[in-house]
């Protein structure tokens, strides 16, 4: 079923909806028996309501675009048309990396709507089991192909200019979700913002500090215009662990609405971001019986594993299509062993300094802009979170303005370990 134009669905239209929709209904048994769907409404991200559809012999998910920010309201209109992005980078990515993206059933552009894979328990969202101290053996592994695949695959480096011009304009209509990140990440955090807040009054210099460092500024303009001009591969575009269903053996990345066009650093750096601030939140989930260090340790480990296998994945994937029909470095000219090992190490080494930088802009905005993040919320004692989110923040700002003095990433341990001694 498709309708020619939008209108929110709640559980008993969605009941209609599916049953006259073969992709889905398909996937959830006998249609006759369908009038008794279980069906559980659990957005609780910022944009779209999310159901899960159970059936006789099976569920689905179904993705609902609203045309506004659900957490905000109508006052901040967002367009519908990011359902149309995200379902297009599920099927990419699902086509460069099928083990780690939920399949895509249905999608309905004029409903913007998609219908996909339930990803069954014990999945659970990658933060939550990061606040609650779980250990994941594949995550490495899993996100570090899931990168390289992705990002390789849609770049220069694998691509035709024809090829790549093709996918960018697929991608350079998502501009209403661009905007948002530039808003969000880029400009809100550095001035007064209605939308910003921090844990006041704990926090209340600290925010001032960040509009008031001119330097700082000087380095996110730079990120800001990385990531608006720098069309290098197709990004995730929110890649954080908020974005990472998992389980001991399995790790799926979900909603890509701001998929489009941009720097291959901003997601790497998403994610290493996110899991400093889980570092930097423990402390203020340890209590006497877990005092979290050993976990920290963990965590720490995740991130130098997590840049060490994709750069060896990535550059890997490099060296088996360096004959293919990439047309970033043309054979004919780096021609020789030791140019084209000099060509991979100034590539990778400004990949590394962008990842760090754009991981650090994603820590600032997360403790003093408009959306926070659920590892330090979930701090009951006002005091004490402050104070994680203080260590994250001051390590960020050290980040972002210093990324480029860093050559490996134990070096950038080594400074965490420094500031959260």
């Amino acid at each position: 079923m498709s309708s020619d134009e939008f209108r929110p669905l709640n559980e008993s239209s969605l009941v209609e909806y599916i049953i006259a929709t073969p992709a889905l209904s398909s996937k959830l048994g006998d249609v006759s028996q369908l009038d008794n769907l279980q069906i559980k409404e659990v957005g609780d991200g910022n944009l779209n309501f999310v159901f899960i559809v159970t059936g006789p012999s099976g569920s689905v998910v179904i993705k609902q675009a609203l045309p506004y920010i659900r957490c905000i309201g109508e006052s901040w209109p967002m367009t519908k048309e990011r359902a149309y992005f995200e379902a297009t980078a599920l099927k990419e990515e699902a086509r460069l990396c099928p083990n780690h993206v939920p399949e895509v059933y249905h999608f309905d552009r004029s409903m913007c709507l998609i219908g996909m894979r339930y990803l069954e328990p014990p999945h659970i969202i990658l933060r939550k089991g990061l606040i609650a101290g779980i250990e994941y053996p594949l995550l490495v592994e899993h996100v570090s192909e899931h990168l390289a695949r992705t990002l390789f695959f849609t770049s220069l480096l694998y691509l035709t200019t024809t090829q790549h011009k093709r996918a960018v304009a697929q991608f350079c209509g998502n501009v209403e979700l661009c905007r948002l990140t530039e808003q969000v990440v880029f400009s809100d955090p550095y001035k007064v913002s209605e939308f910003n807040r921090w844990t006041s009054p704990y926090l209340d210099k600290d925010a001032e500090a960040v509009r008031e460092d001119n330097f700082l500024k000087l380095e996110v303009a730079q990120l800001k215009s990385t990531f608006c001009e720098r069309a290098q591969a197709l990004i995730h575009g929110d890649y954080h662990t908020g974005s990472i269903m998992v389980t001991q053996e399995s790790t799926q990345l979900i909603d890509p609405e701001f998929a489009f066009y941009g720097p291959m650093g901003f997601d790497v750096g998403a994610f290493l971001g996110n899991l400093f601030l889980a570092y930097f939140s423990q402390d203020g989930h340890a209590d006497h019986e877990n005092d979290r260090k050993t976990y920290k340790k963990w965590i720490l480990q995740t991130v130098a594993e997590t840049w060490n296998l994709f750069h060896k994945k990535f550059t890997a994937l490099w060296d088996e299509h360096k004959d293919g029909p990439g047309e970033a470095y043309l054979p004919a000219i780096y021609n020789t062993q030791e140019l084209q090992q000099l060509v991979k190490q100034k590539f990778m080494n400004d990949l590394f300094h962008d990842t760090l930088g754009f991981g650090a802009a994603k820590m600032i905005r997360r403790i003093v802009g408009v959306a926070h993040v659920e590892d330090f919320e979930s701090i009951k004692d006002a005091g004490k979170r402050a104070g994680c989110e203080r260590q994250a923040l001051d390590f960020a700002k050290m980040l972002l303005k210093e990324r480029r003095k860093f050559q490996e990433i134990t070096e950038v341990l080594s400074s965490v370990q420094q500031l959260h001694s």
